[in-house]
């Protein structure tokens, strides 16, 4: 098997994945809901399917053949899409993860790397960030319980599947550049930033030397 499939490819972290991935020389399979409202991230080396993560036969469709999966999706990127989004779907992250839980061991493919939210580690109080309104806005507190139920599901799972969820601080940088080096830590928000840039290359070291499996961990500077 070999290459990559990147779920929420049209995102500011799913594009910084699939530019590192093509940079290494791995083909990637770049699934968005909606191609045409993504039509330059088409490029050598990139194959742009139409999908939804929450499928979990198309999940397994697509994913036949590859290597790996990233899972980068969000129904909406940023807190003001967020808030113009309306009512959010509490199952939004659940169902993306049960669907990839599902098709990827029909898939046969064994290594998943999800992309976590900041939110939901744990702050220096010991309580989930999303739970202080004064570090994580309490109308933003919905999203959070998604992305928390999420994980939760990967943490349940059995075996099928070797993920890794990698969660950045807050405030990722998209102009930031790729210095090529990161840290990782634990359960804790840490207190430096990241750019899209470097936790494009904590994925594909992990894609491709893994060295940690099913659980969840921060990625910082």
């Amino acid at each position: 098997m070999s290459g990559i499939v990147i779920f929420g490819a049209g995102g500011r972290a799913g594009r910084a994945v699939t530019a590192e991935a093509l940079a290494r020389g791995h083909q990637v399979t770049a699934v968005v809901r909606d191609p045409s409202r993504h039509p330059d991230i088409a490029a050598e080396g990139v194959r742009v399917v139409r999908g939804d993560v929450r499928d979990g036969a198309a999940t397994a469709s697509i994913a036949r053949g590859h290597a790996a999966v990233v899972s980068a999706v969000t129904p909406a990127s940023g807190p003001e899409a967020l808030a113009a989004l309306g009512p959010l779907d509490a199952r939004f992250f659940a169902d993306a993860a049960d669907a990839l839980l599902h098709g990827l061991p029909l898939a046969g493919v064994r290594r998943a790397v999800p992309i976590g939210l900041f939110a939901n580690l744990l702050g220096a109080d010991g309580r989930p960030v999303h739970d202080d309104p004064a570090a994580f806005p309490a109308h933003l507190r919905p999203f959070a319980l998604s992305h928390a139920a999420g994980l939760d599901r990967w943490r349940t799972a059995g075996e099928d599947v070797d993920w890794l969820m990698l969660t950045p601080p807050a405030g990722l940088d998209p102009a930031g550049p790729r210095r090529g080096r990161y840290r990782i830590g634990g359960e804790t928000l840490p207190a430096s930033g990241l750019s899209y840039a470097d936790l494009a290359v904590a994925v594909l070291d992990e894609i491709e030397t893994p060295t940690m499996h099913r659980r969840r961990v921060s990625v910082f500077e």
